[in-house]
Formats: structure tokens, C-alpha cells, sequence
């Protein structure tokens, strides 16, 4: 039975249900909200139209648009730091935490057994060698071919994903890769690519052995809307284990969950953790 709840209503249950048994974590974008990184699809949260992986590599001008964003947003987006959700949840220490986030605040937070499914825009892949780097190089050299660019665009407001509300993008200078001269692309999932299989099968083991340990799915800050997530909470009913699902607003897993509130991931995460 799902029971939309608040504190006075299947908070607790949902705890209870939860504590003392072995657990794997799905977390999505309103995780990250309290780091001040903005959500996809919470309320409020404007339309979006991401670049997907065709567009990216059909054309310079894509590539340049692309770049010429994410060098403002990550500009920012690095700074962010973990919130007291993400401590909570590395203090749980889950069997696995499957996170939809490319921030890395996960890791930073401390926990140890992550798969980062859509990649760490932390990190860049040339797609001629596939030789992988640190995105702060790959920053420097953006700063040094484009002087005065973070300045002139500092009032752009910030998107998930490192991206900014950015339109002239005209001039924009974007490095070939160091080693091959190939292009470069950030190390992360883009639409219109798929998780890469070994991710995704390790994600489907941990949720198939909760069925033989008595375990559960917490999802925390996703809406389910793209079935990179869900799969993972359909699996999980499928074999008969609970499913709690933690989010601002309604999400496409709600009919499978046991308990889904309407909470603060931060607030619920810290609740559980103390117990």
C-alpha cells in the first residue's frame, strides 16, 4: 500500500521500516539542493532541454555552446559541498548508494560504496583515445584560451549539471585533446547515451540480494522520471522488497513504493542516521 505521509503521518513508520535492515540507496538531484546545486524537476524548477550526445558530437558550434556553459557552471559547481544529507548518508553506510548526481558530493561526504551511474563531471574523456583527466586542467586551459570570460558572464544564473542560462556563446575558444588532439567530452552520461552495462549490473545485483537479506530501496531526491532510476525501484518490487521513496513532489516509482514522503531528503536522511 503506498501512504503519501508527512512527519505526523508514516515518517516514523517509514524509519522503522527502514532501520535495522541491510539497504541500497538510489539518490537523485533534490539530494543536492541543500549544497545549493539546483534541482531538474522539483517544484519550481524551470523547463529544461539538455544536450544530448548526437548533438554534442555532430557539431563544433554544439560543442562550443556546450563548453562555454559548463566552463561558467563548474566555475561554481565546484565549491559546492556536501550537505547533512550526503554525511548521513555515508554514517549509514549502505550495502551500495546507486547516485543519478554527477557532483561527487557522495564521495566527498565519505561514502565508500558508490556507483556514480551517470559519471563525475569532475572528470573529462577524449572520445579519440579515451584518455581520462581531471576537469580542473581542463578548466585551466579554458580560462587561459578565453581571458575575461567568467567575468563578462558572471551574473548567469546556474543549471544542474554545471550548465548555465547562457544563449551567445559566439567566440568561444575549446581545446582539442592534449594527447591525440581528439575531442574532449566530460566523463558523464549524456541523453541519448546509455549507463555504461557493468554499472548497471552491479546496481541490479545489490538490489536482487535484498530480497535474500530482508533489505529495502530508499530512493531520496529523485522523481523517477527517466528509467536510468526506475528500473532499479521496479526491480526491487518485482522480487518483493519495500521500496521507501523520499521527495519533493510525486515521482513514476510511487505505485511500487511501501511509503512515499513528501520530506526533505536532508531532514528524513538525518532522522534515519540517528537512530
Amino acid at each position: 500500500m503506498t501512504l503519501t505521509a508527512g512527519p505526523a503521518g508514516g515518517y516514523a513508520e517509514a524509519l522503522a521500516l527502514l532501520r535495522g535492515r541491510p539497504l541500497v540507496v538510489l539518490t537523485g538531484a533534490g539530494l543536492s539542493t541543500d549544497s545549493g546545486i539546483p534541482d531538474y524537476r522539483g517544484p519550481g524548477s524551470p523547463a529544461r532541454a539538455p544536450m544530448t550526445y548526437q548533438e554534442f558530437v555532430a557539431t563544433p558550434e554544439a560543442r562550443q555552446r556546450y563548453w562555454a556553459r559548463s566552463h561558467l557552471g563548474w566555475g561554481r559547481m565546484r565549491h559546492a559541498e556536501p550537505n547533512p544529507g550526503h554525511a548521513a548518508l555515508a554514517r549509514l553506510d549502505p550495502d551500495l548508494l546507486i547516485t543519478q548526481n554527477v557532483d561527487g558530493l557522495h564521495e566527498r561526504a565519505g561514502s565508500r560504496r558508490v556507483v556514480a551511474l551517470h559519471g563525475r563531471i569532475a572528470d573529462v574523456v577524449c572520445l579519440g583515445c579515451r584518455a581520462t583527466s581531471a576537469r580542473d586542467a581542463l578548466q585551466r586551459r579554458l580560462a587561459e584560451l578565453n581571458p575575461g570570460w567568467a567575468e563578462r558572464h558572471a551574473h548567469v544564473a546556474v543549471r544542474p549539471d554545471g550548465d548555465v542560462d547562457l544563449e551567445e556563446t559566439d567566440g568561444f575558444v575549446v581545446p582539442d585533446c592534449a594527447e591525440c588532439g581528439g575531442l574532449l567530452k566530460p566523463d558523464v552520461v549524456f541523453f541519448g547515451e546509455n549507463v555504461p552495462a557493468p554499472r548497471v549490473q552491479r546496481c541490479y545485483a545489490a538490489v536482487d540480494a535484498l530480497a535474500d537479506t530482508g533489505g529495502a530501496l530508499l530512493v531520496a531526491g529523485s522523481s523517477l522520471t527517466v528509467m536510468s532510476g526506475l528500473r532499479f525501484v521496479r526491480r526491487a518490487a518485482k522480487n518483493g522488497t519495500p521500496v521507501v521513496i523520499v521527495n519533493r513532489g510525486a515521482t513514476r516509482g510511487d505505485p511500487l513504493a511501501a511509503y512515499t514522503l513528501e520530506v526533505g531528503c536532508s531532514e528524513f536522511l538525518v532522522g534515519l542516521a540517528s537512530g
